[in-house]
């Protein structure tokens, strides 16, 4: 069973996988283009500029330049709604699902460098403390 991380473990793992997204090759997104690029992709669908605004509370146009950023990117694409030609829906790409993999990947390398530094420091920690004892 795994165990669960501290709060400053998260934060590092946070930490790591930001460090690795900024380092590869590619373009960088924005903290707000990386919370609609996520919620498209690990959230059940249809996904409007509406809804999307409304789960992150955030205004329409913001919404909307992220998105003109991500279809840049080929990592998401609008599409009218043929059932309300009114309603804009947001779609996922393959480009944007291997991104996705990719990031599931760094997050997993974060998590096992945090673990680590973690048990790491507890051994160095204890060591001390035999030492002073």
């Amino acid at each position: 069973m795994p165990v669960p991380n501290a709060p400053d473990q998260l934060l590092g793992i946070l930490r790591e996988t930001i460090v690795a997204l900024v380092r590869r090759d590619g373009h960088d997104l924005s903290a707000r283009q990386l919370a609609v690029f996520l919620t498209v992709y690990m959230s059940e669908g249809p996904h409007t500029v509406r809804g999307l605004a409304a789960t992150l509370n955030v205004s329409k146009p913001a919404i909307t330049r992220a998105l003109d950023r991500l279809g840049e990117l080929d990592l998401a694409r609008r599409k009218t709604d043929p059932q309300d030609r009114r309603s804009v829906l947001v779609q996922r790409t393959a480009k944007g699902n291997g991104f996705v993999r990719e990031i599931r990947g760094m997050l997993v390398e974060a998590d096992k460098a945090t673990r680590t530094l973690a048990l790491s420091e507890a051994a160095n920690s204890e060591n001390a403390t035999r030492k002073a004892g």
